[in-house]
């Protein structure tokens, strides 16, 4: 029997809101093809999908989650399909879900819901953000209304990412004229 995560209320839009996606897990000795998906809204593992794209494709309200180990490049032909694509976070220290939100955002072209869930903590989701992520269903063991408040840590990024694609350099304006303070221009 597989397990289902149900999260009551996720980060949305930097914003509490109410979700109805459970989060399908393998149960000890499951195998992809044989699971039973239930009707409703479920995110399904990667290894679910790819063993049944064709039924599972043809409803309305549909996901996937990456594993850390997975590369978004399987479901590239999918995205527009899905109804969001989650990323896993197994651990608060295993940081590959970052590579593979940017993935998504930038070499996929992926504009639908980037959603970010298991371990996931109120420090994280400001880089998290800069990544692409859109909505978090963070620790149920934490408040969500005290991790809402990690999205407004800073007010400023140095570096350029998905959320700023200048670096702050770039933004920031100086006394002299560009052509004598942007060294490196053009190049």
């Amino acid at each position: 029997m597989p397990n289902f995560v149900v999260h009551k209320q996720i980060i949305k839009h930097r914003e509490v809101v109410d979700d109805d996606w459970s989060v399908l897990r393998l149960a000890e000795g499951e195998t992809p093809d044989a699971v039973e998906v239930p009707e409703g809204k479920f995110i399904v593992p990667l290894t679910v999908w790819l063993a049944q794209r064709e039924t599972l494709g043809q409803r309305a309200a549909i996901a996937v989650w990456l594993a850390p180990d997975e590369q978004a490049a399987s479901i590239k032909d999918d995205l527009g399909r899905l109804a969001l694509v989650a990323v896993d976070f197994p651990k608060f220290s295993d940081g590959r879900g970052y590579s593979t939100a940017f993935n998504l955002r930038k070499r996929l072209a992926y504009t639908g819901e980037l959603r970010a869930i298991g371990d996931v903590l109120r420090d994280q989701l400001w880089p998290l953000s800069r990544v692409g992520f859109d909505a978090f269903a963070t620790r149920q063991d934490r408040s969500i209304h005290d991790a809402l408040k990690g999205l407004t840590v800073f007010s400023e990024t140095y570096q350029a990412s998905v959320d700023q694609p200048l670096p702050l350099f770039r933004r920031a304006p100086r006394g002299a004229p560009p052509e004598l303070t942007d060294i490196g221009a053009g190049i």
